[in-house]
């Protein structure tokens, strides 16, 4: 399904074949099966996103793939947050990407390549501030609603933040890890893997 031929000013995005609140039922709805479909729907002032924190990451990669960053971007997961994505303010804040230009909305983890290696090797670095070097159970990072824009952690055994370390990217060099994105697992290990902010952030609705 295509966005409507006249262009409205607020478009609905459904992932997953969700319902849609009844509070945004007067606003004209995209359901995306494919990420083709999210960029039919781009020329608006704002984007309704009804799904995951995965399915909100996809939409900023094509609005930053676009350069669309201009668009206000609302997530509703619960029916009670409905209202308040058509109506609340929009503020700028840091977007950050890994060197795929896929964006990271909640967290992403650098964890061991598979079950048999139980650790990720290598060295990562937040900006200038070594976070470890040698063998650890796995990273955490996080973006931030503030500059400078993300933080790291090492996990503990139980998968626990350690000491979060804040900076405006964080770089890995491994023989190996799984790199998950928003709760998405990459399709294969890698050896490098670096989120950073983007040198202009997103319009989010809170």
């Amino acid at each position: 399904m295509t966005a409507p031929d006249v262009s409205p000013d607020v478009i609905v995005l459904r992932f997953g074949g969700r319902r849609v609140p009844r509070p945004l039922m007067h606003l004209p709805a995209v359901a995306v099966a494919n990420p083709a479909d999210v960029d039919d729907a781009l020329d608006v002032r704002r984007l309704i996103v009804l799904g995951t924190h995965g399915d909100l990451a996809a939409v900023l990669s094509r609005l930053l793939r676009s350069d669309r960053l201009d668009v206000e971007v609302a997530l509703v997961r619960r029916r009670w947050s409905a209202r308040r994505a058509c109506t609340a303010s929009a503020r700028r804040v840091p977007l950050i990407r890994d060197e795929t230009g896929a964006v990271l909305v909640r967290a992403a983890f650098w964890l061991p390549a598979d079950e048999a290696a139980r650790t990720v090797v290598g060295e990562a670095v937040v900006d200038d501030t070594l976070l470890f070097d040698g063998e650890v159970t796995g990273v955490r990072i996080e973006p931030t609603p503030e500059l400078p824009g993300l933080r790291a952690s090492v996990l503990t055994g139980r998968l626990r933040p350690r000491r979060w370390v804040a900076g405006r990217a964080a770089q890995l060099g491994t023989t190996g890890a799984l790199v998950v994105r928003d709760g998405v697992a990459a399709p294969r290990p890698v050896r490098r893997s670096t989120f950073y902010r983007n040198t202009k952030g997103w319009l989010a609705v809170t």
